[in-house]
C-alpha cells in the first residue's frame, strides 16, 4: 500500500510537539483548530480588537487629571479671598490672593524671585544627585550582605527619622557659613530614605530571580547591577521619590537658618528675609514658590518615570492616578 503522509492539520499531537514547551503545544492546537473551523480565528480578532481599543484608551489625553487640580487650585484661591474679605485678620497679616500676586510682580521686577528660584533649584538638584550616586552603593551593599545589614540598618533608619533640621547647628560649626553647610543638610536629608527605599525594594525581589542569575553564572556584581536593581525599581524609585522630598525639606531648613556668609539668596532666605520685614506678603510669595516648585519637580520627572515604570510591567492597566 502506498505510503501517503498524514496531513500536519490532522496529525495527532505527539512525538516531539507533546514533549515540546506548554507554548509551542498551545500554537500548534491552535494552528491545528485553525484549520478546521473559524472559531479560533473570530476569538483571535476579538482579542487583537481590544489589544487596540487599549492602545486608543491609552493614548487619548485624560483631561480630568488636568482639569480637576486646576479646579481644586480655584476653589481654594477662592476660599482664600473669601476669608480674606471677611476681615476677620488685619491684611497685613493674612494679605488676600491679590497682595501677594502684586509682590510677586515686585520680586519678578526686582529680579531676586528668579533669583531665589534658580539658587535653590540648583542646589536642590545637586544635592539630589551626589546623594543618589552615594546612597544607591550603599543599599544595593546593605541589600545583599546580611551581616552589614543587620549592624548599620537600624543606623539608617534613625537618620531618616531625625529632622534633618537638627544637622544645622552642627554643620554651621563644621563648615561655617557655606554653601557646604546646605549640601551636608541635603545629603543627611536624603541618603537614608534613598537606601531604605532601595532595601525595600530588593526585599520584595522573587527568590526565583536570583536563583536565575545563580544558574547562568552571573558573579556578585553583576547579580546586583543587572537582576537586583532592575528588578527592585519600583521599591527605589519609591525611595527617590522621598529622598527629593526630604532633600528639598532639608534645604529649605538650612536657607532659613543658615543666612549670611557665602551663602547665595534662595527661597529659605526669602521666606526668612519676609519674616523680618514682618511683610505677609513676601513669606506667602516665598511659600508658594517652594510649593510650587516641590508640584513641579514631582510633575514633569517623578510622574512620567513611574508611569513608564508601570506601563513597562503591565502594572499600569486599571491605575487611578
Amino acid at each position: 500500500m502506498p505510503n501517503n503522509p498524514t496531513p500536519l492539520a490532522e496529525a495527532p499531537v505527539t512525538g516531539e510537539v507533546s514533549g515540546a514547551e506548554p507554548e509551542t503545544r498551545k500554537i500548534h492546537a491552535a494552528l491545528t483548530r485553525s484549520s478546521t473551523g473559524s472559531e479560533d480565528l473570530r476569538e483571535l480578532e476579538a482579542g487583537l480588537d481590544s489589544l487596540q481599543s487599549d492602545a486608543a484608551r491609552a493614548a487619548r489625553v485624560d483631561w480630568s487629571r488636568i482639569l480637576l487640580p486646576v479646579a481644586a487650585l480655584v476653589v481654594l484661591v477662592l476660599v482664600w479671598q473669601f476669608y480674606v474679605s471677611l476681615g476677620l485678620k488685619r491684611r497685613d497679616l493674612v494679605p488676600g490672593p491679590l497682595d501677594v500676586l502684586g509682590q510677586f510682580g515686585t520680586l519678578w521686577g526686582d529680579g531676586s524671585l528668579q533669583e531665589a528660584v534658580w539658587t535653590s533649584l540648583q542646589r536642590g538638584l545637586i544635592g539630589f544627585l551626589i546623594s543618589v550616586a552615594i546612597a544607591t552603593p550603599i543599599g544595593l551593599l546593605l541589600a545583599q550582605v546580611a551581616p552589614l545589614r543587620r549592624a548599620f540598618g537600624p543606623l539608617i533608619s534613625g537618620l531618616q527619622v531625625l529632622p534633618s533640621v537638627a544637622w544645622v547647628p552642627a554643620a554651621i560649626l563644621w563648615f561655617g557659613i557655606t554653601d557646604a553647610t546646605v549640601y551636608f543638610v541635603v545629603f543627611m536629608g536624603a541618603i537614608p530614605s534613598i537606601i531604605n527605599g532601595l532595601i525595600s525594594g530588593v526585599d520584595q525581589i522573587p527568590p526565583q530571580y536570583r536563583s536565575v542569575g545563580t544558574v547562568l553564572g552571573a558573579n556578585r556584581l553583576q547579580m546586583a547591577l543587572q537582576i537586583v536593581l532592575p528588578a527592585a525599581l519600583p521599591g527605589y524609585l519609591s525611595g527617590l521619590k522621598q529622598g527629593w522630598a526630604f532633600s528639598w525639606r532639608s534645604l529649605m531648613a538650612a536657607e532659613i537658618i543658615a543666612v549670611g556668609g557665602t551663602i547665595g539668596f534662595g527661597l529659605g532666605s526669602m521666606l526668612n528675609q519676609g519674616r523680618d520685614l514682618a511683610d505677609m506678603t513676601i513669606v506667602m510669595s516665598a511659600i508658594l514658590l517652594i510649593l510650587a516648585v516641590g508640584i513641579l519637580i514631582e510633575l514633569l520627572v517623578f510622574a512620567p518615570i513611574e508611569k513608564r515604570l508601570l506601563r513597562r510591567r503591565g502594572l499600569l492597566a486599571g491605575s487611578t492616578r
